[in-house]
């Protein structure tokens, strides 16, 4: 299988989704248990290694942050530079 990666980088919301998810008040674990309520299959450790850009995100993951940090994608790539 083919590694997906942009330079070094596995995902562009790493530090925006780590600055969203500590303004809502959730930690590690309290966003992994939102997400499997939306369906998606995250534990504390993937969080952990999206926020430390060590794991790409999903199409469906992203959406299911955005819900539940109540923010738009745009704005979780608001770090991303080409």
């Amino acid at each position: 299988m083919k590694k997906i990666t942009f330079g070094e980088n596995k995902n562009i919301i790493s530090g925006r989704l780590k600055c969203y998810r500590i303004k809502a008040g959730l930690s590690q674990a309290q966003l992994a248990a939102r997400m499997q309520t939306l369906g998606a299959n995250m534990d504390q450790q993937m969080i952990s290694k999206i926020e430390h850009n060590a794991r790409i995100v999903t199409d469906y993951e992203l959406a299911c942050l955005c819900r539940i940090l109540e923010v738009r994608a745009e704005d979780l790539f608001d770090d991303f530079r080409v």
